[in-house]
């Protein structure tokens, strides 16, 4: 009876850890923007942060995003300062979000190595407005993580965000958006 016991604790201890290994994090995502209007100028409209945090389950695929309007570096630290008090509004809405999933989990083979298409959709918050967004990007399975990419267009005018007048030609409505991600199995 003790042997039995021992080994069910056993399976079930070892079904823990593989659902638990189905969870995957990062603090250190990337993400990065170019805003950069038509107008041919010398100054870059661009900026990067690696302190985005992801989280993602692998067996439902449903993922979460989340990134501090702050962390965003620019090369002008005056351009930086207009981002965050004027355009995005860094204090009132300190974050930009994405709750979503993996549309097509079955397209990523978690087991075998190698890079899958996926196309994602879900929630995107920025400016304290949500919109429902769709996007394509890949999965790539590594020994001992996954890699996710994906790159999107954003208007600034679906999330609220003004562009004065006197800065339209510098400043795009469209923002090209990159995200890079490594993650590595949730350890508690």
């Amino acid at each position: 009876m003790k042997s039995f016991a021992i080994l069910i604790f056993l399976v079930l201890a070892g079904n823990f850890q593989i659902a638990f290994a189905q969870k995957f994090f990062t603090k250190e995502a990337k993400v990065a923007f170019d805003a950069e209007g038509v107008m041919d100028d010398l100054e870059e409209i661009k900026a990067n942060t690696n302190t985005a945090v992801c989280v993602f389950d692998q067996s439902t695929g449903k993922m979460e995003w989340s990134v501090l309007m702050k962390s965003f570096a620019f090369k002008n630290a005056l351009m930086q300062e207009h981002f965050n008090e004027n355009y995005v509004e860094s204090s009132k809405y300190p974050k930009a979000k994405f709750t979503g999933q993996i549309d097509n989990p079955d397209a990523v083979n978690f087991s075998k190595p190698g890079t899958y298409p996926v196309v994602v959709s879900g929630q995107m918050t920025i400016h304290g407005i949500t919109k429902n967004i769709r996007e394509k990007g890949t999965v790539k399975v590594e020994a001992n993580g996954l890699l996710m990419d994906s790159e999107m267009m954003v208007l600034l005018s679906d999330y609220g965000i003004k562009i004065p007048s006197l800065v339209g030609d510098k400043l795009s409505n469209e923002v090209h958006v990159s995200i890079h991600a490594e993650l590595k199995p949730f350890k508690k």
